[in-house]
């Protein structure tokens, strides 16, 4: 009998797929491109991410965790509906640069918004508006990558991608903690929001003068249907495995607004970030060496096991070096999961299909993130960090058995079923 993980048989190369695939680093001009779109945008989040929590709470003193958890849950489940639409719709046309563009400049626009915000719904607006870029863009920008990458390096390349967005989430928060250092108080606080406009419009540049669009001969329309019969069971099933694990995945603001609970100051959050960022992208750089050696599905299970235990001990943390340590354990889960994850989407839908394929993957987390959000924010507010966190542990146990025993062996998933 074959592993679960073995790879499935090469599938048919387009010149997409071959296109400049042996560049530096043994990448392709658009997966570089596209790492470097994601370091600087993400030097510009995460630049103002640790201080958000901060920021709702001076702003809304009583109900920042439930106002905090409602905001985020509801921009990135708005941002999952248009990953579903936006992908189906790049491979209707085969164009896909114009949806990344788009996407990006949309969030670049609505991000320094943040800065002005005084009521909560304006910081509703000011997230979905980022959101709902981050959902054009998102599974276009998975399907260039997987479509400019040989299938043996897929797991590289997603992980190089992954590895590029967390080093700028990590010098995001050191120019940030620069920043913080030479002009301290809340009122400059928001210019720093306002500030982040600039690598924005970096990001729209390096886009629109770097990012190839593929090139596609002869490929089909496909038709977008409120439907999964497209796909495989695996593909299927693996989709119910993700949305279980992100029932139980709330926003991670919430895990720094426990860390500042804990007594955490600002500029420690900062740091802290940078830690954890760093070792998500450490994590990934290797971990996406080795998608093909260790099987995605083995590294996906070990991962959200990671996750379960990580959870549980934010609920029971009682000191700050409690939270250094679970960040960096929490880091360690990122870095397992998210390369094998999208690239188990291209190994159970090869073919014509994935920027629908990614659609539906990106769909099926986001569209728990409002459930999930709110809910741990709820049970936090209500009953403390153990019940909120322990529950979000539950849920991942939960998706790896649905994991383990669903999804079989991926080489078999070498087609989709006709529509």
């Amino acid at each position: 009998m074959t592993s679960p993980d073995e790879p499935p048989p090469q599938e048919p190369q387009t010149e997409a797929t071959l296109e400049d695939s042996t560049g530096p680093l043994g990448l392709s001009r658009n997966v570089r491109v596209l790492g470097l779109t994601s370091l600087v945008n993400d030097i510009a989040s995460e630049a103002i991410y640790p201080l958000l929590p901060m920021l709702l709470a001076s702003i809304f003193p009583k109900n920042a965790k439930l106002i905090l958890g409602v905001v985020e849950g509801a921009a990135d489940a708005t941002a999952s509906i248009l990953k579903l639409f936006a992908g189906s719709w790049s491979d209707r046309t085969g164009r896909r640069k114009g949806w990344i563009v788009f996407g990006y400049t949309l969030g670049g626009l609505a991000r320094p918004l943040l800065g002005l915000v005084t009521m909560p719904w304006q910081v509703f607006g000011c997230r979905v508006g980022e959101r709902f870029g981050k959902g054009l863009r998102t599974a276009a920008r998975d399907a260039i990558i997987a479509e400019s990458t040989p299938p043996a390096q897929r797991g590289w390349a997603f992980g190089f991608h992954r590895a590029m967005d967390h080093l700028g989430a990590a010098i995001g928060p050191l120019l940030a903690l620069l920043y913080v250092s030479i002009w301290p108080g809340p009122e400059h606080l928001r210019t720093l929001f306002l500030l982040t406009l600039i690598p924005g419009l970096a990001v729209v540049a390096i886009l629109v003068f770097g990012l190839r669009e593929p090139r596609r001969h002869g490929t089909a329309a496909v038709p977008f249907v409120w439907s999964l019969k497209p796909f495989s069971t695996n593909f299927r099933v693996y989709l119910l495995a993700m949305f279980l694990f992100s029932l139980g995945n709330s926003s991670d603001s919430l895990l720094l607004l426990r860390a500042g609970k804990l007594g955490m100051s600002d500029r420690s959050l900062i740091l802290l970030w940078f830690t954890f960022s760093m070792t998500k992208s450490v994590g990934n750089l290797a971990v996406g060496r080795l998608v093909e050696r260790l099987g995605a599905r083995r590294l996906i299970l070990g991962g959200w096991l990671a996750y379960a235990l990580v959870y549980l001990g934010f609920g029971l943390a009682s000191e700050p070096w409690h939270i250094w340590a679970l960040f960096i354990a929490y880091a360690v889960f990122y870095s397992l999961t998210e390369p094998p994850e999208k690239t188990l989407v291209a190994k159970l839908v090869p073919g014509d299909r994935k920027g629908l394929a990614y659609g539906w993957y990106n769909f099926a987390i986001g569209i728990a993130a409002l459930p999930a959000s709110a809910l741990c924010g709820w049970l936090y507010e209500e009953f403390g960090p153990l019940q909120a966190f322990g529950t979000g542990g539950a849920f991942a146990l939960a998706a790896a058995v649905v994991l383990f025993a669903g999804v079989h062996n991926p080489r078999d998933e070498v087609s989709s079923a006709p529509a």
